[in-house]
């Protein structure tokens, strides 16, 4: 049985670089930035099917050039399974 995550992440970076800093998450598999403000602050998703994963990429935003803090809001694990009934 595999699992399946999603987590959303708050990113604050420089106001500046948010364009970028959006182009390189976005490149992550799995990677979504929903939303983003003038003000240099990101709301981020993460999906993936291997917690290794999700952590992975937390830990490479978190030490991208420009980025500020990151901020784990959300995290959710279901069984493959469950989501097939569903």
């Amino acid at each position: 049985m595999s699992e399946f995550h999603v987590c959303s992440l708050i990113v604050y970076v420089v106001a500046e670089q948010l364009e970028s800093i959006k182009k390189t998450i976005e490149s992550l598999p799995g990677a979504e930035v929903p939303i983003l403000g003038e003000s240099g602050k990101l709301v981020v998703v993460l999906e993936g099917e291997q917690k290794n994963d999700i952590v992975g990429h937390f830990d490479y935003i978190r030490q991208l050039p420009r980025v500020l803090d990151t901020t784990l809001v959300y995290h959710q694990m279901e069984e493959q399974s469950e989501l097939k009934e569903a």
